[in-house]
Formats: C-alpha cells, structure tokens, sequence
C-alpha cells in the first residue's frame, strides 16, 4: 500500500512523482518500458514554452534542462555539415538572445531580446533529467512493469501488473499516453474528432538529399528536416494512418516524401520511424473517485505547435500539490475537483487552437491565401499578445471573472520577491504587501497552517501590476489563489490547504 500510484514513467508522471513527493506523498511509478526503449522512440525535438519553464524554475529545473539543451545543441552543430551547422548556430543565437515565442501553424512568433523563456531539446534527455530529480527524492520508479487492468476498491485503487501482482494506494494516476489503459479500464469518456492526416517522422538516409526541403507548403503537405542529424518528418492530409504500430519501411517513407514533394526521392536507409495523427480527443472530466488522468490520459491532439508536452507538465505541476494534501489527509477530497474544473477548460483551448493549426496546413491556394492575411494579422501588437500568451501558456486563467484580477494567473513579478526560492520546497506562499514582518493578526492566522504554508512581506516599494491587496496566497504550482485583505487569511488557507492543525 503506497499513497499515489502513477501509471506511466514519461516526463509528465515524473515529474507528478516529484511534486508528490515534495508535498510530503509516497509515490510509485510503474513504466513498462526500460530506459533504453524509450530512448528509441524520442524522435523530434521538443520545446519547453514560457509557463514550463516557469513552472520548472520553482524547483530549480531550469538549470538543468537548459543545461543538456547547449549540450544537445553543440553535438548537433558537430555532427551537422556546414550549412546544417549554421542552422543549429542560427537556432541557439535565437534561443540565446530569448526572441523565440514559439509558432502558430509554422508562422513564427518571435519577441523582443531577452523577453521569452523558451527551451528544446530531445525528450530523453528532459526524462533523464526528471528520473534523477526523483531518484534523488527517493521516488520508487518501477522501470519494465506492465499495467494489465486497474480497479476501485472502497479504499484503494488497485494496479494489476503483467506478472499477476496487485499493488495498492490511495489513489491512482494514469499517465500512460494517448492510448491509456487507465482511462480504458476505469470508463472515462473520452469523445472528440477522428484523424484527418498521417505523420511521419523518421530517421532516415536519402540518396539525394538535396532535392528535399523543409516547407509547410508542398504540393502533397509537409516535410520537416529536424535539426537533429537524419531526422526527416512528413505530414499527408489524408485520413490517418491504417496502421499506426506496424514498424515503417523506407519504402513507406520513400512513397510519403514522393507524394508530398512530387520528386522521385529515394530512400537508401531507414533506422527507426513513428507514425502520428490529428486525432483529438478529451476525457470527460480527469478524476472518477481514486482514479486521475493526466497528459495524454486525458487529451490528445495534432503535435502540430509543440503544445503536448507543456500541458501535460502543467496537468502534473496542478494536480501534485493539491492530490499530496488530499493523500495525506490534510485537505478533503473536494480539492481534487478542482484539478478538473481548472486544467479542462486549458486543454479544451489547445485542442481548439491545434484543429485550426492543421486547417492552416492544408496544400492549397486557398488556404495560402489564408495563411499570408494571418501572417500580417498576427503581427499587430495585440494580435502578436493574443497568440504568443496562447502558444507559451503565459495567457491561462483559473479564476475568469474572479473579484480580484490576479486571482487565478499565474503570481506576478514583484520587486526583491524572490517567487522560485520561496516556493521551492513546495510549500504555499503568505505573501504580506502591507504588513510588517511580526505582525500578529497574520501570524494568527497563519499559525494553523506552518506546517502546509511560509510567510514572507514584500519590499515596501513593490506594487502589484493590477489590483491592490494586503496579502495574496500563492499557491505551490506559483497561481495566486486568493488576495484581499488580512482578515480574509484564515479562510483563503483552509479552502485551499485544508483545516488549520494543532
């Protein structure tokens, strides 16, 4: 019997591992595949938007991740010829001068210097990083252990592993993919569009590799030459993939880029290959009793944008703290809905704007057309706001409509607030705006939840950008839950910590 069993040893079950952990929960972690498996399925690079990388700063993440990025990036420049070298050099000028926002359907959106916080790198490498944060937090990581069914007892939930053995907690966490057994097996809904296009991407030697390009704009869709060495990627717009587990041949690639490009490419060698689609789908809600889903348990989408893995971290980022309180008896059960009416309405938007990021690949005039009205739209100030906080997730809200502008974004920057130390251990914040350090009333009102939350006072000179307030309750995962007056504490903690203790 352990507290939380997390289905599902990728980037998001991990790190929901270590903020469980951190929230003083004991976690399992149960991956069927090893190591060396997922390895081989890391095709692609993937990015790391302006809210993961906040989000990874309060547990001092960042270093680390960005750490194996130039690591990365400096083998890929090695191993590139000299024009794929400059497009490597070109990419880390970028990511060093901070100007890349991310994309909308390949039309770039780029900031000023210094101003986006954005990462890439392979998604090994990213696991690798997390596997050690919670090695070294004492996470129990299961690596090779097959889920074969799930079930709800009155007072646990229950992992049947391929070898025959139960394991217990108290509450279980699906993050095995797209195709979760976890979602299957305890009924969660999961409705939504079937695939309209076929991706590949592959590792792969062509005979005469100069006649293909990158363009989102062939004659047949796509073709992606990724900065890793060999990496080539299509898209087709036609239907789907029949089979998406059967190995690829380089003469399903070979037919692919012949199609999309209208050239006689040759494959000479094919390595390994995947096959993606535009299947998007949402579960219902992502809790049913002492079963949770989160990434792709619960929604699934275009990888078109880069947006899956970053809400999947922040699906893990929202729920670890809130599901650590409630597995320790230190908050009632109903926190946990809240996982559920903040992250869903967030993961209905990506799924909404990656549908129109599909619609604005499509081969064609037409679409075109569409393409060069929306490249100088996106431009305008506000429009360039509008999509760059919806790419880098700078623009959720939790709390639409709430009393308090601040209430439910993500805590502001404030002068001589040092927001990442003070969250790091994984704690809630006090945050006095107007008290002085000592003062009483606060301290009362704190006093019951010294063991769930820290007190710190601002410097007298910081201003908060929109709204006043006395205190503001920061919550682990950096939202704002609660701002307003001293007299308004004690309550802000216990709807959102749970009753005060002895």
């Amino acid at each position: 019997m352990t507290d939380v069993i997390i289905v599902g040893g990728g980037p998001v079950g991990l790190l929901l591992a270590c903020e469980l952990k951190l929230g003083g929960a004991d976690p399992l972690v149960l991956e069927a595949a090893t190591g060396e498996e997922r390895r081989t399925r890391s095709l692609g690079l993937r990015s790391l938007n302006a809210r993961t990388v906040q989000s990874l700063a309060l547990r001092d993440l960042v270093g680390p991740v960005e750490g194996e990025q130039w690591a990365m990036l400096d083998e890929l420049a090695a191993r590139r010829e000299p024009a794929g070298a400059d497009l490597v050099a070109m990419m880390v000028e970028l990511l060093r001068e901070g100007l890349i926002r991310g994309h909308f359907s390949g039309l770039p959106l780029l900031g000023e210097a210094g101003d986006a916080e954005y990462l890439m790198l392979k998604q090994d490498r990213l696991e690798a990083v997390l596997a050690e944060r919670a090695a070294g937090m004492g996470v129990r990581i299961w690596q090779g252990c097959a889920v074969s069914d799930v079930a709800q007892e009155e007072s646990a939930a229950v992992a049947t592993l391929a070898d025959g053995r139960k394991v217990r907690a108290a509450y279980l966490v699906g993050c095995d993919g797209g195709r979760s057994l976890v979602r299957k097996r305890s009924g969660f809904a999961f409705e939504g569009t079937p695939p309209t296009m076929t991706g590949r991407t592959a590792v792969a030697e062509l005979a005469s590799a100069e006649t293909v390009t990158s363009s989102l704009r062939h004659p047949g869709g796509l073709v992606n030459l990724s900065l890793v060495p060999g990496e080539i990627a299509t898209i087709e717009f036609d239907g789907g993939p029949d089979e998406r587990d059967a190995p690829m041949t380089a003469e399903e690639l070979e037919g692919s880029l012949r199609r999309v490009t209208g050239h006689d490419v040759v494959v000479k060698r094919l390595e390994t290959g995947i096959r993606y689609s535009d299947n998007t789908r949402h579960a219902g809600t992502y809790r049913k009793g002492r079963v949770l889903l989160a990434g792709d348990a619960a929604h699934v989408h275009s990888p078109i944008g880069g947006q899956g893995l970053n809400l999947g971290l922040q699906d893990a980022v929202n729920l670890g703290w809130k599901l650590a309180l409630v597995a320790r008896a230190l908050a009632p059960e109903a926190l946990l809905d809240t996982y559920t009416a903040e992250r869903h309405p967030v993961a209905a938007r990506v799924l909404r704007n990656t549908r129109a990021q599909v619609a604005l690949m499509r081969p064609g005039p037409q679409v075109d057309a569409l393409r060069e009205v929306l490249a100088e739209v996106i431009e305008l100030p506000d429009a360039k706001r509008h999509f760059t906080g919806m790419a880098d997730g700078t623009d959720v809200d939790y709390a639409p409509g709430s009393a308090h502008p601040l209430v439910g974004r993500f805590a502001p920057r404030l002068e001589a607030v040092p927001l990442a130390e003070l969250l790091r251990d994984g704690h809630g914040l006090v945050l006095a705006l107007s008290a002085a350090p000592g003062d009483g009333g606060l301290d009362a009102a704190v006093a019951g939840h010294r063991d769930r939350v820290r007190v710190a006072h601002a410097d007298p000179s910081a201003t908060l950008p929109d709204g006043d307030a006395e205190v503001l309750l920061v919550r682990p995962d950096g939202y704002v839950a609660w701002a307003g007056g001293r007299d308004g504490v004690a309550d802000a903690l216990t709807t959102w910590f749970g009753p005060p203790g002895d």
